[in-house]
C-alpha cells in the first residue's frame, strides 16, 4: 500500500462540497468558461485558473511596476508583485477562516493587478486622459486574460478581477470576490505605510491616533486586527464585511495616507515626470502604431486600444527606456 493518498480533481471537488460554507463557490457549481475545456484530472476549475495566472507573462512583469515609490533605491521597498503576494496571503487567511473557496480566493488576488499601468495610479490617471469614462486597470486586467494573453479563465475569476476596486460600483457576484476587495486594501495600507516609514517620509507615531488605538502598531498589527474585523463581522452579518467602527478607521487611514504619502508634495516633480513618459508614448504611439511589436497588438482593436494595450503594459523601467530612446537624441 502507497504511502500517498492520491488526492484527484473528483476527490478535491468532493472535499470542497463537504468542507465549505453553504454560501462558498463551489469549484463544481462554476459558470464555466468561454471555451469549453476537459476537466484537469488533478485540479480544479479555479486550482487551474490559479495556476495559468501565476505562470503567465502578464504577472511576472508586476515585479519591475510601481507600488507607489517610483524607482525607490533599496530592495525592501514594496512593487506591484509583492503588492500581489501580500494581498493573496489576506485574502486567503479570510477565505480559510470563513471557509469559503481558497483556490477561487487566490486566482482572483494573483490576477487582480496585472493590468496596472507603470508608475501605479499615476500612470492609471494619465491613461484615464485618451480614454472616454475613464481607464480602469481591473477592467485592463480581464482584457489581458481574454484577449492579450488569452488563458480562457473561469467566469467567477474574471469576475472578481474586474470588480476588485472600490471605485467599482457592481460588486462581484461570489463572496470570495468580495474578500478581494477587503485584502487588497488591507494589504496596501499596511504595507505602504512600512515603506513610508522605511523612506522617512513618516514616524511611526504620525498616524492618527484613532488608528493607532484601533489597529495598533503598523505592519503586522494593523493586518491581524483588520482581518480579524472582516472574519468576525462576516460570521455574524452572513455576508463579508468589516465591523462600522474599524472601516471608518480603515478609510481615516486611507485619507491620511493619500495627503502624507501618496499625493504629498514633494513627490509631485515624480508624478509630473511619470505623466510626462506615459503621455508622451501614447502620443507617439498613436502617431506611430505600426511600430507596436506583433505580441502587443491585437489586430481586431482601433489604434488607440492597441496604444494603450501597449503602454498599459510596460514595466516602469521599459517606459523609462523607450521614453529615452524616442525622446532624448544620442550624444553620440
Amino acid at each position: 500500500m502507497s504511502a500517498f493518498v492520491l488526492r484527484t480533481r473528483e476527490v478535491a471537488e468532493e472535499r470542497e462540497r463537504e468542507d465549505l460554507s453553504p454560501v462558498a463557490t463551489l469549484s463544481i457549481n462554476s459558470a464555466g468558461r468561454v471555451v469549453p475545456e476537459d476537466p484537469d484530472p488533478w485540479r480544479t476549475a479555479f486550482e487551474r485558473d490559479r495556476d495559468r495566472i501565476l505562470h503567465s507573462k502578464a504577472f511576472r512583469r508586476l515585479k519591475h511596476k510601481t507600488q507607489v515609490f517610483m524607482n525607490p533605491e533599496g530592495d525592501h521597498y514594496v512593487t506591484r508583485l509583492t503588492h500581489t503576494l501580500q494581498v493573496t496571503q489576506v485574502g486567503g487567511a479570510i477565505a480559510r477562516a470563513l471557509s469559503l473557496n481558497g483556490a477561487l480566493t487566490e486566482a482572483i488576488c494573483l490576477g487582480h493587478d496585472v493590468g496596472h499601468s507603470p508608475f501605479g495610479h499615476t500612470g492609471e490617471d494619465t491613461l484615464s486622459e485618451f480614454v472616454d469614462g475613464g481607464w480602469r486597470h481591473s477592467a485592463q486586467s480581464v482584457r489581458i486574460f481574454e484577449v492579450l494573453e488569452p488563458l480562457n479563465l473561469t467566469f467567477e475569476v474574471l469576475d472578481g478581477i474586474m470588480a476588485h476596486p472600490w471605485k467599482v460600483e457592481t460588486p462581484a457576484q461570489t463572496p470570495e470576490g468580495a474578500i478581494v476587495r477587503f485584502a487588497d486594501r488591507i494589504a496596501y495600507l499596511a504595507h505602504d505605510a512600512l515603506d513610508a516609514i522605511r523612506a522617512g517620509v513618516l514616524r511611526p507615531g504620525d498616524f492618527p491616533g484613532s488608528v493607532l488605538d484601533t489597529l495598533g502598531e503598523p505592519g503586522r498589527e494593523w493586518i491581524d486586527t483588520m482581518i480579524t474585523s472582516v472574519i468576525e463581522t462576516s460570521i455574524e452579518s452572513d455576508e463579508v464585511a468589516m465591523d462600522d467602527h474599524t472601516l471608518d478607521v480603515m478609510l481615516e487611514l486611507r485619507g491620511f495616507m493619500f495627503e502624507q504619502v501618496y499625493l504629498r508634495a514633494d513627490v509631485e516633480p515624480q508624478r509630473i515626470r511619470a505623466r510626462e513618459i506615459v503621455r508622451n508614448l501614447v502620443e507617439y504611439y498613436l502617431s506611430h502604431a505600426s511600430e507596436i511589436p506583433d505580441t502587443y497588438r491585437h489586430d481586431d482593436a482601433d489604434t488607440l486600444t492597441q496604444v494603450i494595450d501597449f503602454v498599459a503594459g510596460m514595466t516602469d523601467r521599459y517606459a523609462i527606456s523607450r521614453h529615452d530612446d524616442l525622446f532624448r537624441p544620442a550624444l553620440f
